[in-house]
């Protein structure tokens, strides 16, 4: 099961959140966009069912069954991102007419990769309270969330698998060279997750998002405003 919200009329917009986080990271953003928009919580976050093996396809898998028939909008943060990317490549049956990328991670080192494998392979740390597991969740997701947790014997934890730690590094130039429609590549000017150089190596056009750093949407909501407004106009042209 995946889990949906939704608001809006007009032209779609599908939001992908980043790994550790939830859907109702969008809500500052959502009401800029001039149609309607579906914020997707990714499987083994919030309150979607976990995956039995995470990969950029699967999670692309089980968004495209939830996103059903006519043109849509993509915008991914993150992993969500690279998720995007994964669904404007055509193999999952979404008809997707413009694609947006948010502070995706360009460039792994091999201690990163060997760090997020580690966090793969550990059990979900349980905390007596609430609050406690709420505040992890936070730190995981490196927003505050308020929905990124579940109760559970003996306490509460995170609602992240930590398995979706294990998703790799993805091959974005491959991605991108393979998008059957317009894709924007953005992240803020402060993002350490995603440098300016790193973006505009990957694409000339990459919009930097001044004020702002790896949580764009949520830091600055109006800051993602030029993402919004390119891929609407490559939606409804």
């Amino acid at each position: 099961m995946v889990h949906v919200a939704r608001g809006g009329d007009g032209p779609l917009l599908v939001l992908l959140h980043g790994l550790g986080a939830t859907g109702s990271v969008w809500r500052g953003a959502a009401g800029s966009w001039p149609g309607s928009w579906l914020a997707v919580d990714l499987p083994g976050h919030g309150r979607s069912a976990p995956l039995p093996r995470y990969s950029f396809g699967s999670l692309a898998a089980s968004v495209a069954a939830v996103v059903g028939s006519g043109p849509v909008a993509v915008l991914g943060h993150s992993l969500g991102g690279v998720v995007a990317l994964t669904l404007a490549g055509g193999w999952f049956g979404v008809d997707v007419r413009a694609v947006g990328g948010l502070g995706i991670k360009l460039r792994w080192t091999d201690e990163e990769l060997a760090r997020a494998a580690s966090l793969a392979a550990k059990p979900a740390r349980v905390f007596p309270t609430r609050e406690e597991a709420a505040a992890w969740a936070s730190k995981l997701a490196g927003v505050p969330l308020d929905d990124g947790v579940v109760e559970v014997d003996g306490g509460w934890r995170a609602a992240l698998d930590p398995a979706a730690f294990g998703v790799g590094a993805p091959d974005v130039a491959g991605l991108l060279a393979v998008a059957k429609a317009p894709v924007v590549l953005a992240a803020g000017e402060a993002d350490p997750m995603c440098p300016p150089e790193h973006l505009r190596a990957a694409q000339a056009g990459g919009i930097v998002l001044p004020g702002v750093g790896h949580n764009a949407h949520v830091e600055q909501p109006s800051s993602i405003k030029p993402v919004l407004d390119r891929l609407h106009a490559a939606l409804v042209a």
